[in-house]
């Protein structure tokens, strides 16, 4: 069986898959600027390793899976896709997402890093000698727009620190031990004027692209702050920076943009606007999820994909079913 990775995916965070793989596999990289190499080598590729499948990719005839090396199936043409191959995706990133959300909540409410400069200036300030006093994530509202998998670990952190969680997502439901109820998205209104924070964890898709513009951010308090850990299409790029400069909403914490660098080590602007200039928005590269934990967690449930693969047992995380006999 042989799996092929996209040279640019050949960075070192694969690189742990054979160790947690049962089955024989044989690794070969291709260079997908290489139209030749590439189609060359996905003649005779068993499985293909991710995150994108352009519409006019090569003939893939022995393919029968491809697998997202991430949650995210918007750089997908499904409709390009062979017929008989799979794609499925993988998680584990909900924890360090999850983790992130509350520290960003924390940072927001508490402000260590503002005490900590003051102090080094010799200042006191925020002390109990002098105020003024932070504030507490006790007793405040989170509302989570999107109920997934992040949604669900920032819930069950978010109870831990004495908060009221709120969830809308595209498929509503019943109660579990972290919410009452799991509105539809018709409640989306009411769950932004009811929260201190905002958590958007949608996927990216027609129905949810530009799903924050400026009558949804004019609905959240005064005092709210939202926080993108999703994509950043899921939110109008100049409503927000202008309901952020404007003092409508209390800030933003922004880890997915509105523009990526075209190389890795590229110095590139993350937007057209200038965020950077906004004393209430914390800005990160796309980093929550990007933990330590995260390699080892993705590497073992790609490596027990390829296992079902080759022994030919079903697979998990399917987004796209095979079609039989293609």
């Amino acid at each position: 069986m042989k799996l092929l990775i996209k040279k640019i995916d050949n960075d070192g965070r694969l690189a742990l898959i054979p160790e947690f793989l049962t089955t024989s596999w044989t690794f070969e990289v291709a260079d997908s600027g290489d139209r030749e190499d590439l189609t060359r080598k996905l003649l005779d590729a068993d499985a293909m390793v991710s995150m994108n499948w352009p519409k006019d990719m090569p003939a893939a005839p022995r393919l029968r899976l491809l697998q997202l090396p991430g949650a995210g199936t918007d750089d997908i043409a499904f409709e390009s896709v062979p017929a008989q191959v799979a794609v499925c995706n993988v998680y584990e990133h909900e924890i360090g997402i999850a983790e992130y959300i509350l520290s960003a909540m924390l940072q927001w409410v508490i402000g260590i890093p503002r005490m900590d400069a003051a102090l080094r200036r010799g200042q006191w300030y925020g002390s109990h000698l002098s105020g003024p006093r932070h504030d507490e994530l006790y007793g405040k509202t989170v509302g989570i727009i999107g109920y997934g998998r992040i949604g669900r670990e920032v819930a069950r952190r978010a109870h831990a620190f004495g908060m009221t969680v709120l969830a809308c997502s595209r498929t509503p439901r019943g109660a579990d031990e972290l919410v009452g109820r799991v509105e539809g998205m018709d409640s989306l209104p009411a769950v932004l004027s009811a929260s201190d924070f905002v958590v958007l964890a949608l996927p990216l898709e027609p129905s949810t692209a530009g799903v924050i513009g400026t009558q949804q951010l004019g609905r959240m308090k005064p005092t709210a702050v939202i926080i993108n850990v999703a994509r950043g299409a899921l939110i109008d790029e100049r409503a927000l920076f202008e309901a952020c400069k404007d003092r409508r909403i209390g800030g933003a914490v922004i880890d997915t943009w509105f523009k990526y660098p075209d190389e890795v080590h590229q110095v590139a602007d993350p937007s057209n606007l200038p965020f950077r200039e906004l004393e209430n928005v914390i800005m990160t590269p796309h980093a929550s999820g990007w933990t330590e934990g995260l390699r080892p967690r993705r590497s073992k449930v790609i490596a027990g994909n390829l296992d079902r693969l080759a022994r030919g047992e079903p697979l998990v995380n399917v987004v796209k079913q095979p079609v039989a006999g293609r």
